[in-house]
């Protein structure tokens, strides 16, 4: 019986071993996130630096960091296109987090119904899953994308 209860304590003090020390890991991975400034930028800023979109996207296509760097995890950006452009098949090894901010988009996922975003709404993506939007409004879609893993697109031959 003394073993038996003597094994238990020590397995319940390894245990909180443990988690005291992955606490202290995790504390050490957010405190670069403390020393780190906020930061607040409009998708109407002209200092927005807006580059080309991968070669395949319709022409006109751009993206603009907001926050990060899109080679890691965890980076914002925005996504233009022109009104009435196409956006073809393709997917990413992230999942996406999205705000539409102007225009309105139609969005389809892989054996998914289609979707119509408007301005304001929310959609989330999984990685790797196959899509394509239209943006059906005469005027630009601007679309915010939060990425979590680094940012890429591949499209899909058809």
């Amino acid at each position: 019986m003394k073993t038996a209860n003597l094994q238990f304590k020590q397995q319940f003090l390894l245990c909180i071993l443990s988690l005291c020390s992955m606490g202290f890991v995790y504390a050490q991975q957010a405190s670069s996130d403390v020393d780190e400034n906020s930061v607040l930028r409009s998708f109407k800023d002209k200092s927005l630096e807006w580059g080309d979109c991968p070669p395949f996207m319709p022409e006109g296509c751009n993206i603009a960091v907001l926050h990060g760097d899109p080679s890691k995890s965890d980076s914002d950006v925005l996504f233009k296109v022109e009104g009435k452009s196409s956006i073809p098949n393709h997917w990413h090894n992230s999942h996406e987090r999205m705000i539409l901010l102007t225009g309105k988009m139609e969005v389809t996922y892989k054996n998914e119904k289609s979707i119509t975003m408007n301005v304001g709404d929310f959609a989330f993506g999984p990685a790797k899953k196959p899509h394509s939007a239209k943006c059906v409004s005469k005027d630009p879609c601007i679309l915010y994308i939060g990425f979590g893993a680094p940012v890429d697109a591949f499209a899909i031959e058809e």
